[in-house]
């Protein structure tokens, strides 16, 4: 079973280090090394036994706590393939994509296992997530960072290098075993490509009725191709589509203000639910633009 270290910090353990200016370094535990920045080295001989928050002091005089990174940490400062989702990002596909323990979830591609690492949370080791991803040397790294963060393997996941195929959900293990999960036993499909919309078929054939499909793109064509492709496709309830910005705040007495940068656009996320099998959605009532509204007004006149 897959468990956060709790306790007393150890030897391989992760331990994140933050000095006085708020600038953070992660290191892995092993007894006899030091830890060396400018401003004097850390000995991991010092951390090894101590409570997490502890407070462990340079040779050359800098204080740093000591904590076992965040998930959200450890994405934003992972080896990368691909470029990662950011964890508002990854926040978002979580809570609107309802990602709960025990689901089956496809994702594609998985880049460098910062979403496959989310995932892996969330769906817990009685969940299933089949992670694809079509370069062996991004899926490698995925792979390790995975790995990493979680100490070993996880039971709850399979990474298959390789394409996903319309409908074609299959595990890569060797010897021609069948399928993990037959298409149509997907709950959640989760898709970071370049083009979504190409699988709208696919998703139909592999979610289960009330599944759901979470799509994330960088641009507006990407975000409008996806859509229109989610709607033509004729299996799925009206798609919703948004982005989420972050700003942090800065507070100081009674200096509070907004900090002068801020994580803006990241990507656009798009879901939709799979309809039952046969079942049609009725046609989205719009409000008609102004502009049409003053045509279709010129159109009866002249009539």
């Amino acid at each position: 079973m897959i468990t956060q270290p709790r306790g007393p910090f150890r030897a391989g353990d992760q331990v994140q280090l933050t000095d006085p200016k708020g600038r953070q370094h992660r290191v892995e535990l092993s007894p006899g090394k030091l830890f060396h920045t400018h401003r004097g080295a850390v000995a991991h001989d010092d951390l090894i036994g101590s409570q997490e928050g502890s407070v462990v002091t340079s040779t050359g005089g800098t204080a740093y706590v000591a904590l076992r990174p965040l998930l959200a940490d450890y994405t934003v400062s992972m080896a990368r393939g691909a470029a990662v989702v950011y964890p508002k990002d990854a926040a978002q596909i979580l809570a609107f994509a309802d990602i709960f323990p025990g689901a089956t979830v496809v994702e594609a591609g998985a880049g460098s296992g910062a979403l496959s690492c989310w995932l892996l949370r969330a769906v817990g080791t009685d969940g299933l997530l089949l992670s694809y991803e079509r370069r062996p040397d991004f899926a490698e790294i995925a792979a390790a960072n995975v790995r990493r963060y979680f100490g070993g393997e996880h039971p709850a996941w399979r990474l298959i290098v390789g394409e996903l195929a319309g409908g074609q959900v299959t595990d890569a293990a060797p010897g021609g075993q069948p399928p993990v999960t037959p298409p149509g036993d997907v709950d959640r499909l989760v898709l970071d490509l370049l083009s979504p919309w190409e699988y709208a078929s696919a998703a139909a054939s592999m979610l289960i009725p009330g599944g759901l499909i979470c799509c994330y793109v960088a641009t507006t064509t990407q975000l409008a191709r996806t859509v229109a492709a989610l709607r033509e496709q004729g299996n799925f309830a009206e798609p919703a589509a948004w982005e989420s910005m972050q700003r942090g705040w800065h507070v100081d007495g009674l200096a509070v203000r907004p900090e002068h940068r801020m994580v803006g656009h990241t990507g656009f996320l798009v879901t939709a639910r799979r309809l039952a099998d046969g079942a049609v959605a009725p046609p989205r009532r719009r409000r008609p633009s102004t502009g049409q509204q003053a045509a279709e007004a010129e159109a009866g006149a002249a009539r």
